[in-house]
């Protein structure tokens, strides 16, 4: 008798496919509405406008170096056309659509990531058997490559951004799982035991004080969430999610250096904002969290 696991592992996924055919389509819907409303939002006011909030943003967040960077780097990805001596000369790069795009992809698989991660990061810290079931999975999630789930979301949910939102949220949520769990484990036995005496339940110890004592350690998860949801952008334009992965794939594709290098460019300028915001958040959250 022949074991075979691949097969196996298809034939599951046609089983899902056949019997959850109605709630595919479900979430396919609410996940696609959630990132086009995103993507709306963002693409809402003029260019200049959003470049100015989230400069404001860096600024008031991280620090006036993250906001100047911000600034040059945002209107990098944007284009301007101005006359110099009569001669039309454009400037920038001209990703701001698709930048826009990606930003909301990330969002999406970001919140989808957050809302079942954080739970289920909170249960592994209550439950020692939790905890040993999952972890197994998560090492599976982290070091699966991330082209594998492609395969199994194009399947399930057919081309375009859906399926590029769930192979994020499976490549990114691991991070939010383990740092969450390991925040509240870190959770002193002092306050614990002084939450106990004051007569607290198990709801008021959750959350007036193990999550703001675990919350720079879930936060610091929440920035990994996010750098991991971006490093699938790329991947992700391979199954039409669009967004800046296009050029990066449609430089590879036809040895377009410059298009390549742009869209590279555009996705690392988009990582540092998003990294140097998410850890200025974190490290505030910990310094109140000191002070508190």
């Amino acid at each position: 008798m022949d074991l075979n696991i691949g097969a196996a592992f298809e034939a599951l996924i046609d089983w899902l496919k056949t019997n959850f055919e109605g709630f595919f389509e479900v979430a396919a819907t609410a996940i696609g509405s959630t990132t086009e409303g995103l993507e709306d939002v963002l693409l809402l006011l003029p260019s200049w406008v959003m470049i100015l909030l989230f400069t404001a943003l860096a600024w008031w967040v991280a620090s006036r170096g993250v906001a100047l960077f911000t600034l040059v780097g945002m209107g990098l990805l944007d284009s301007y056309e101005f006359a110099l001596f009569g001669t039309e000369i454009a400037v920038g790069m001209g990703y701001w659509e698709i930048t826009m795009e990606t930003l909301a992809l990330i969002l999406s698989s970001t919140l989808l990531s957050l809302l079942i991660g954080i739970p289920l990061g909170i249960w592994a810290a209550k439950s020692d058997t939790v905890d040993a079931i999952i972890r197994p999975v998560l090492d599976f999630m982290q070091t699966m490559p991330a082209f594998v789930y492609l395969i199994p979301a194009v399947v399930l949910f057919g081309l375009g951004t859906v399926p590029g939102v769930i192979a994020t949220f499976i490549f990114a949520t691991p991070p939010c799982v383990r740092l969450t769990n390991l925040g509240i484990r870190q959770v002193s036995e002092e306050a614990i035991e002084a939450a106990q005496s004051f007569g607290s339940t198990p709801t008021q110890m959750l959350f007036k004080v193990e999550l703001p004592m675990a919350l720079p350690t879930i936060l610091a998860g929440i920035n990994q969430t996010v750098l991991l949801a971006l490093s699938m952008v790329v991947i992700a334009a391979l199954i039409g999610s669009g967004g800046l992965g296009d050029p990066v794939v449609q430089g590879i594709q036809q040895l377009q250096i410059a298009t390549g290098f742009e869209g590279g460019l555009a996705i690392v300028i988009l990582a540092i904002f998003l990294d140097r915001v998410t850890q200025a958040i974190g490290e505030r959250a910990g310094s109140t969290a000191q002070a508190a």
